[in-house]
C-alpha cells in the first residue's frame, strides 16, 4: 500500500514511517521542507494519508491556525479535487476541548476533516511518550528521560499532579491496523487505548530508578507493569549514546531489538518470542549476560558443554526475576506462555561482529 505521510520528520511521524517501512509498505513524506507539487503529486499515488502535521509551540499564535488547520484544509481540498476518496487519519489533541489558539486551531481542522465526506479516522491523543520524542517540547516524558539521562536538573511543580498518557508504538500499530483494514472511517472522535496514568512524582522516581539500575550490578531494572516497561524502553532510547546505531530484527519466530548501548554499561536488547519459539543454542567464552522476561512465560535452560550440567528456569513476567547467565554453557530460551513473550537480555559488551564470542552448540 503506498501511504502519504505529513510531519514524516515529527514524533509521530518517523515512528509511523519506520513501521510502514518495516512491513512493506510505500511511504510518501511531507514535512516543512514540501513543495505543492510533491504533495499533489503524492495525493495522486496515495491509497492512505497519515496527517500528522501541525504546531504547538509557534512564536505567533496565528502559526496555530496556519499550520494546524489551513494545512489541513489545504491537504483536504486537494485530496477532493483529486476525485480520490482516500481515507485520511490525523492526529489530534485532548487540548482542542481548551479555549486557546491550539485548541481552537486543531478543533477547527478536526471539525473541516468530520465534515469532508471523505473516509476519516480523528484521534484526540492525550500526552504521547516513545522513542524520538523531543525533550522540552513533545512530552513530559521526553523531557524527564533526556534530563535524567543526562544528569540534568527537572522540575516538578506538583508531585501529586496525575498524567494521562499514550504511548507511541500503541499508536503507530493501532494506525497501521486501520491502514492494512477494509474500514469506512469514523464520524465520531477517537481515542486510543490504553491510557496510563501517573503521577509527575512517581513518574520521575521512575526514570531515576531506571538509570541507577542500569548504572548497578544488576543492569536490569525490575519491571511491574506494562506502563514501566513502555516507560522504560523509552528511557533508553536517551540514555544511548547517539552515535551507536540500534539494530532491529523481525521474523517469523518474533523479533530481536537493540534498546541500549553503552561503552561502560554495556549493552541491553529486547527479545520478542511467539507462543512455543525457541531461540539461543550457543555459549559465550568470555560474555556476561543477564536474561529478565517482563511478558508471558519463558523456559531458559542451560547447559555446562564439558560435563552436561543443567540448569533449567521458569521464569514468568508476573513474578520478576533476573537470571545470570554462566559462562561455557550453551542457553535456550523458549516461549511456554500463550502470549508473545519480551526477555529483556544485558550484556556486558556491546556486539562485536568481528569478535562475537558466540559459538554453536547443540
Amino acid at each position: 500500500m503506498k501511504v502519504l505521510v505529513t510531519g514524516a520528520k515529527g514524533f509521530f511521524g518517523r515512528n509511523m514511517c519506520q513501521l510502514l517501512s518495516r512491513k512493506g509498505h510505500t511511504v510518501f513524506e511531507i514535512d516543512l521542507d514540501y513543495t505543492d507539487e510533491s504533495l499533489v503529486d503524492y495525493i495522486q499515488s496515495a491509497d492512505f494519508i497519515c496527517h500528522f502535521a501541525g504546531v504547538n509551540r509557534p512564536l505567533d499564535s496565528k502559526d496555530f491556525y496556519s499550520g494546524n488547520y489551513e494545512f489541513t484544509k489545504k491537504l483536504v481540498d486537494l485530496v477532493k479535487a483529486s476525485n480520490k476518496n482516500i481515507p485520511i487519519l490525523m492526529t489530534s489533541s485532548i487540548q482542542a476541548a481548551l479555549d486557546n489558539d491550539y485548541g481552537k486551531s486543531k478543533r477547527m481542522a478536526e471539525d473541516y476533516l468530520l465534515n469532508s465526506g471523505l473516509p476519516v479516522y480523528v484521534f484526540r491523543l492525550t500526552n504521547t511518550f516513545g522513542k524520538w520524542a523531543r525533550p522540552n517540547y513533545n512530552s513530559v516524558v521526553a523531557t524527564f528521560c533526556y534530563n535524567i539521562a543526562h544528569d540534568l536538573p527537572i522540575e516538578i511543580r506538583d508531585r501529586d499532579y496525575v498524567v494521562k498518557f499514550n504511548y507511541i508504538d500503541d499508536a503507530c500499530n493501532e494506525f497501521l491496523r486501520l491502514i492494512e483494514g477494509d474500514y469506512e472511517g469514523s464520524k465520531e472522535l477517537l481515542s486510543l487505548s490504553p491510557i496510563y496514568e501517573c503521577t509527575l512524582g512517581k513518574l520521575a522516581d521512575l526514570i531515576y530508578y531506571f538509570k541507577n539500575e542500569i548504572e548497578s550490578d544488576r543492569h536490569l531494572p525490575l519491571l511491574h507493569s506494562e506502563f514501566e516497561l513502555k516507560l522504560f524502553k523509552t528511557y533508553c532510547n536517551y540514555a544511548t549514546n547517539p552515535m551507536f546505531s540500534l539494530n532491529f530484527a523481525e521474523d517469523n519466530r518474533g523479533s530481536f531489538e537493540e534498546l541500549f548501548k553503552s561503552n561502560k554499561w554495556g549493552q541491553i536488547s529486547e527479545n520478542i518470542a511467539h507462543h512455543g519459539i525457541t531461540k539461543g543454542g550457543h555459549y559465550h567464552n568470555n560474555k556476561e549476560e543477564i536474561f529478565y522476561t517482563v511478558v508471558g512465560k519463558s523456559e531458559i535452560v542451560q547447559k555446562n558443554i564439558e560435563n552436561g550440567d543443567v540448569i533449567t528456569n521458569i521464569v514468568d513476567g508476573k513474578e520478576p526475576l533476573l537470571v545470570p547467565i554462566k559462562k561455557r554453557y550453551t542457553h535456550k530460551i523458549t516461549n511456554i506462555g500463550d502470549e508473545d513473550s519480551s526477555t529483556l537480555m544485558w550484556v556486558n559488551e556491546i556486539f562485536d561482529a568481528n569478535n562475537q564470542d558466540t559459538y554453536k552448540f547443540d
